[in-house]
């Protein structure tokens, strides 16, 4: 795939907003467009909580986190009505993202705003009916995020943190909801994966963008794909090594009252590496979820991996 010089990003911005602007497209169906529901899949982490904490077939703790789940979809949503306004002007630049409704101007910044702002209110009321400490993650998720859109996302290795410690809310959110034990290793392997994907994503956009990244995003400029490649593979081998300390720890196996958890290592050694040949091979890593969704061997594993791990602890 050849890169793409900024002046054909540009053209490749003007064609897709006027594309993006063609009518017919009601405000409310270019809300929906912008919350981004294929990108909810990314809060299927809240379902942690109740899955290892041995809670999975309990009716109430099913409600809690369906709810849970619900909830922070609403609030991922509100995140990306705001860091589309705030973005909106480098999005015009981007050959993908220029088809955006706020970035081609099909949705207009103050109906953005508007329905944002009722959003996060009827999310974060919501919240406080699970309970206040969920209420109050649900809080700190979108206050980080937030910073994210605004000074955050232009500092250079806060920003790929700042989303990791975004999952790692999602997941805390998850156990605090059921009322299960948050665990240390679920926080570790959450933020190491997570930076590990974000990271991939830096280096999909600046290959992609080529010479016209930091025009984009200026932070873009302050990494090269060599420079990422060597985050990668060590956030790649981090993530590895916690996720096997972890299956094998003497507290897992009286935890669940089984030393076979570490059957599952083989799931995220494939994973991992799966998702480094799609990103340097397939050049994919834009969209994780996209990503996921898209390619039959991913979706297997993970879904083979949540099976395998379903069957050893629940047995």
């Amino acid at each position: 795939m050849a890169r793409t010089t900024s002046s054909s990003v540009g053209n490749l911005a003007v064609a897709g907003a006027s594309a993006s602007g063609a009518p017919g497209r009601t405000s409310v169906l270019n809300v929906l467009i912008t919350l981004r529901p294929s990108q909810w899949t990314k809060n299927l982490l809240v379902f942690a909580g109740i899955l290892f904490g041995h809670r999975l077939f309990e009716p109430a703790a099913i409600v809690a986190a369906v709810a849970a789940f619900v909830i922070f979809c609403a609030l991922s949503g509100v995140v990306y009505l705001v860091n589309d306004i705030t973005d909106r002007a480098g999005d015009r630049l981007h050959p993908l993202k220029a088809t955006r409704p706020i970035a081609s101007g099909a949705l207009p910044v103050p109906t953005a705003l508007a329905f944002a702002a009722f959003i996060a209110a009827a999310a974060l009321a919501g919240s406080f009916a699970i309970s206040w400490r969920f209420a109050g993650v649900a809080l700190a998720y979108l206050v980080l995020q937030s910073l994210y859109s605004g000074p955050l996302k232009h500092v250079i290795i806060i920003d790929a943190l700042t989303i990791a410690i975004g999952f790692v809310l999602r997941a805390v959110a998850g156990a605090v909801a059921v009322d299960v034990e948050i665990s240390h290793w679920l926080l570790v392997c959450t933020v190491l994966l997570a930076l590990f994907i974000a990271l991939a994503k830096r280096r999909h956009e600046i290959v992609l963008l080529a010479n016209g990244a930091s025009s984009h995003r200026p932070i873009l400029g302050e990494y090269s794909p060599y420079l990422l490649d060597q985050m990668i593979v060590v956030v790649a081998a981090a993530t590895l090594i916690a996720y096997i300390f972890y299956t094998v720890s003497p507290e897992t196996q009286e935890k669940f009252g089984t030393p076979w958890l570490g059957l599952t290592i083989p799931f995220p050694l494939y994973g991992i590496f799966r998702y480094l040949y799609l990103v340097h091979r397939r050049e994919g890593g834009g969209s994780p979820t996209d990503l996921l969704l898209t390619d039959r061997p991913l979706l297997a594993c993970v879904a083979l991996w949540a099976l395998a791990v379903t069957l050893i602890i629940y047995s």
